[in-house]
């Protein structure tokens, strides 16, 4: 049961087009942004922000993807670990590769570029904070310094939004709840309390 509910999309037709430019992305429109939504300049800085910072830029949108997943699993977020899953296969991601992420050190699916994001994103998921000089030497090894301000801008990205919707027990939407259970339930997710009723 979400702490606050989302306002119905309908009431709110002067926002139409934020909510579309964010339904693209995604695949659906997130109920965090209806309920960002009763403060509506958060809700659109938060949908600039996060559409400027998720855009395939000198990172591709696939390891972002994979980073916010990582990022989210760390912070124990259910929610964010079910929608970045969902969209980093609607961009492209390789299935075994999904189905791998937490085995990323060994699996010989990732490549050392990606280890090295995917270490950082999970230190920097944890509370507080474990991410080493090593790891950020290891990141800068494979990035220039432009490629780890954009990976690092995904993981504060997704602070926020791991903070906010397991704070406001965000209910999953329909395609991404359905799509966390066919694919990560396996892998031990479970929605808890974004399961909804």
């Amino acid at each position: 049961m979400p702490r606050i509910e989302p306002l119905p999309r309908e009431s709110l037709p002067q926002y139409e087009d934020t909510f579309r430019a964010v339904e693209s992305a995604l695949g659906v429109l997130p109920n965090s942004t209806l309920t960002m939504a009763r403060r509506p300049e958060i809700m659109e800085a938060f949908a600039r922000l996060n559409a400027v910072v998720m855009a395939d830029g000198t990172v591709g949108g696939v390891l972002k993807q994979l980073v916010a997943t990582v990022v989210s699993g760390a912070a124990g977020c259910a929610y964010c670990q079910a929608h970045t899953s969902h969209v980093a296969e609607k961009r492209g991601a390789d299935a075994g590769k999904l189905a791998a992420v937490w085995e990323f050190e060994s699996s010989p699916l990732f490549t050392e570029a990606e280890r090295a994001a995917l270490r950082v994103a999970r230190g920097a998921g944890s509370t507080p904070n474990a991410v080493t000089d090593d790891e950020m030497a290891g990141l800068r090894r494979h990035f220039d310094d432009e490629q780890v301000v954009e990976i690092v801008a995904v993981i504060a990205n997704f602070g926020f939004l791991n903070r906010w919707n397991d704070t406001m027990a965000t209910q999953l939407e329909r395609s991404p709840l359905a799509w966390a259970v066919e694919r990560l339930q396996d892998a031990g997710w479970e929605a808890g309390k974004h399961a909804g009723t």
